[in-house]
This record gives structure tokens, C-alpha cells and sequence, in this order.
């Protein structure tokens, strides 16, 4: 995508961002249950903007029009993906051979790997990595769908390099859709500590930051700048999103000005 093409005038000192495909700067889209003429909207304003979707939880499983959903956003370019609850429904049932299958049925190129509402010896987790990833591209996630569950640091840095190790292509660090868990507090307020010590382990391109509030998207591009990986972003959003990042809305208004 040229840089330029979704631009309708000239403005100087913007931030230069990545253009796609990009392994940095992703806006990572959940689709909630959107019907075909919601996800055919949000394509025509907001395809340009955005690198993922994702079918949140399971929602997939009572998606009406299932193919033709996928379909359209394949056909828009936007690689979609089912999301990690629905692999753990299928753990959790012994079903994983049914979940390879399953991928394989709908043409999946995607497929997430968490353990956000189950408790899977982390061992285990890497295996399901290293396994998909021989099938199709892994996004794992790391964190507890839980708000009272907190992990230590240092288990978010290990859990996210041995996940990397596995295959995995890029690690969600785990909010929740509502921003209430994870790398946030129970009232959507970032855990400054936990990620300035994630931050000093690991890559920032290879985490994607679930940060569906706006404060949240705010406080990691004033963090790590325009091409901060963010997801779990509402489709009606993907605009707005856009306009954080290059310091045209008033929060980060002058971030990047010289």
C-alpha cells in the first residue's frame, strides 16, 4: 500500500509510517459479530488502515454468512483469524485435530494460540505453536483473561521468548476487549512497570498491545511512537486509531512535532 494513497491533502511532520505489509505499526481489528453490510462498511473506510481481523472469541462459531464473511475480507486483502477462545474450546474438549481441520475448512492462513481462559502447562502451549505454525501463521497471546490473576514480569518476558521460539510471528500481550486485564488494571489504567520490563526483554515489533480504550492507544504511541503494534481495535475506530498515531487528534496532537 503506498503511504500516501489513503491521504485526501499534504501535511508536513507527520511521523512516517510503515506501509504494508508491515511487520510494525499493525491496527488489529476485532470483529465482534459484524454482519456482511457491516464488515462490507467498515472495508470501504477502514481496509486501507488496518493489517488484521480478528473474529473475537468465538464469535465464529454463530457468525451467520461464515464464508462469505471471510471471503470479504480476503478479497479487501485483510488477512481474519478466529479468535484464541475458540482454540481453547477446542483444547479444552480434546478437539485439536478437529481445530487443524477446521483451519484447513475455512482457508484459514491465521490462527491464534492462547490460554487466557484455561490454565495449560506452558510447555503444552508452545507445542499447539509449534505445530499450527507448520500449518499457518501463529499469533499467541500471552496473559490471563482473569483481572485478579496477576503474573510477575518475568513470566511475560519468558512465556513471550519461548512462544517466539515456538514459531510464533508476533505475541498479543492480553487486555481483554474491554482493556480491564492483563497489561491494565480493572479500571482500564496501563501496569507502567510490567511493560516498561516487557519492553526491556522483548522486541516492541513483536508484540501487538491489546489497547481497545483510547486512552490506551494514546499512552503506548506517546510510548513507542507511530508504529506501535495495537489491537482489539473496534472497527468503527480504525479511523480515529489512525489519527492518534500520526498526532492529529488532540491527545498526541504534539507528539511529533519538531
Amino acid at each position: 500500500m503506498n503511504a500516501e494513497s489513503y491521504l485526501n491533502y499534504h501535511l508536513t511532520q507527520l511521523p512516517e509510517r510503515s506501509v504494508k505489509p508491515r511487520e510494525a505499526g499493525l491496527t488489529m481489528v476485532m470483529d465482534k459479530g459484524l454482519s456482511l453490510r457491516e464488515a462490507g462498511d467498515f472495508i470501504e473506510k477502514g481496509s486501507e488502515l488496518t493489517d488484521l481481523v480478528k473474529l473475537g472469541w468465538a464469535t465464529s462459531y454463530l457468525t451467520p454468512n461464515l464464508r462469505k464473511k471471510l471471503a470479504l475480507y480476503r478479497d479487501a486483502g485483510l488477512p481474519v483469524y478466529f479468535g484464541g477462545t475458540l482454540f481453547e474450546a477446542f483444547v479444552i474438549r480434546n478437539q485439536f485435530d478437529d481445530y487443524r481441520r477446521l483451519l484447513d475448512e475455512f482457508g484459514m492462513t491465521h490462527a491464534e494460540v492462547s490460554d487466557g481462559s484455561i490454565d495449560m502447562p506452558h510447555q503444552e502451549k508452545c507445542y499447539y505453536i509449534e505445530a499450527l505454525s507448520q500449518q499457518v501463521t501463529v499469533i499467541s497471546e500471552v496473559g490471563s483473561k482473569d483481572g485478579e490473576k496477576i503474573i510477575p514480569p518475568y513470566k511475560w518476558i519468558s512465556m513471550m521468548n519461548a512462544e517466539k521460539q515456538a514459531g510464533a510471528w508476533k505475541v498479543i500481550a492480553e487486555a481483554r476487549e474491554s482493556g480491564t486485564a492483563g497489561i491494565f488494571r480493572s479500571n482500564g489504567e496501563v501496569r507502567p512497570g510490567l511493560v516498561d520490563e516487557i519492553l526491556s526483554q522483548i522486541p516492541p515489533e513483536y508484540i501487538i498491545w491489546e489497547t481497545p480504550q483510547k486512552a490506551q492507544q494514546v499512552w503506548f504511541v506517546k510510548l513507542l511512537g507511530a508504529n506501535v503494534n495495537l489491537g482489539n481495535i473496534e472497527p468503527n475506530e480504525v479511523i480515529s486509531v489512525e489519527t492518534i498515531r500520526l498526532g492529529l487528534r488532540g491527545d498526541t496532537f504534539l507528539t511529533f512535532i519538531n
